[in-house]
């Protein structure tokens, strides 16, 4: 389907989807779609976790990144085999308790979990050399951006439903440079907790 690197290939062939679905949708957790995992969130289909990941992951292992929406955790086990620590931000309490659970038992220790409003980022642990946005705002949010670091890329689907654009943003010493990658559908990126 287009994704060319064989790490992040090989990181979505061996990291168990099914254990990050419900118990009654793991005979579909291979199938190239998005399925639910409750609250209204759904776990992104294995391409565009794939061609995300592999969108951030363009020279080397990345020290820091943080993810916005980590939902039930895949992207972030994804996410962990290609950095040094991945700061995961999700704004459902159940679902951040959840994760963070699942993480541990599986042995995913270099990521960190919080409950909290992705529209704020995680701003101590920044700059970031890479950002994943797994939930589409109307607009990409300035603090996001602002702790994303000098050469670090961001990933973020942007724009309503039905009219969504999956862009690359990269931070340069000049400025960000925007790259649009495909059309894409996530669900609206919600600010606040719950």
């Amino acid at each position: 389907m287009g994704i060319r690197n064989e790490q992040i290939l090989e990181i979505m062939r061996t990291t168990p989807r099914h254990l990050f679905v419900d118990e009654a949708l793991a005979s579909r957790a291979y199938e190239n779609t998005a399925l639910p995992i409750g609250f209204g969130q759904t776990i992104s289909q294995p391409y565009i976790v794939a061609a995300m990941s592999e969108a951030l992951f363009v020279s080397g292992r990345l020290d820091r990144v943080l993810e916005v929406g980590a939902g039930c955790g895949y992207q972030s086990a994804v996410l962990s085999q290609i950095a040094g620590r991945v700061f995961a931000i999700e704004r459902i309490a159940a679902l951040a308790n959840k994760l963070r659970s699942r993480l541990h038992e599986l042995r995913f220790n270099n990521v960190r979990v919080r409950h909290g409003d992705g529209f704020l980022g995680w701003a101590e642990n920044a700059p970031y050399d890479a950002i994943l946005v797994a939930a589409a705002p109307v607009g990409v949010p300035a603090q996001l951006l602002e702790q994303l670091a000098v050469g670090g890329r961001m990933v973020i689907p942007v724009g309503r439903a039905g009219s969504q654009e999956l862009r690359l943003l990269t931070r340069t010493a000049a400025g960000i440079e925007e790259e649009i990658l495909e059309r894409v559908s996530f669900v609206p990126l919600l600010d606040g907790t719950s």
